[in-house]
């Protein structure tokens, strides 16, 4: 048997995220469609994913993000995916590279895609992953001097009935405090 030097599963995984791509970008335009929602498998570890540290502590390795009612500013980008959901409460932003995918399922229709993250021929424009690496620096700088300034006027601010940051008015309308994270193996066939 001869080598693939084609690379046969790379392109045909390439090919499969371009149709996530796709799919995204539709219902960033016009909305979900009828029963249509997806629970999207990504790597957490992977280049160019930005996640809060939080979840990030919560989920080291794997998270499944499920977009359905509760998400918003749904963004598609070249490379990556922006959307916003909400974690016990708390409105998160999550970009996520197309690379990064691990699985992609609507079970509206039983459709389910696996990816190999990583295995792609596509790689992460360097500006994007300084951005990412930039954007982390920043949120780490905001949560210290946040953390500083908590220290300093503890006193005021117990005092204060008005908090500091509100979510926006899209993030509330749309976040019933109920982010779901569930694992696609629930949806496998067994056999």
């Amino acid at each position: 048997m001869s080598e693939d030097l084609l690379r046969y599963d790379i392109l045909i995984q390439d090919a499969l995220r371009g149709a996530v791509k796709k799919i995204l970008a539709e219902v960033g335009r016009t909305g979900l469609p009828g029963d249509h929602h997806f629970y999207i498998a990504f790597d957490t570890n992977a280049p160019g994913v930005r996640i809060s540290q939080r979840l990030k502590e919560r989920y080291p390795q794997e998270m499944t993000i499920v977009l359905q009612h509760q998400f918003w500013d749904l963004a598609i980008g070249e490379h990556a995916f922006e959307v916003g959901l909400s974690f016990g409460g708390v409105p998160e932003k999550l970009l996520v590279p197309f690379s990064a995918i691990k699985g992609f399922f609507d079970p509206s229709v039983q459709f389910a895609l696996e990816f190999d993250p990583g295995k792609t021929a596509e790689e992460l424009p360097e500006e994007l992953l300084e951005a990412v690496e930039e954007l982390a620096r920043a949120e780490q700088e905001h949560s210290d001097n946040e953390a500083k300034q908590d220290d300093g006027n503890g006193d005021r601010e117990a005092a204060s009935a008005e908090p500091k940051t509100k979510p926006s008015a899209q993030a509330t309308e749309n976040s019933d405090g109920g982010g779901e994270v569930v694992s696609l193996d629930a949806f496998r066939k067994k056999t």
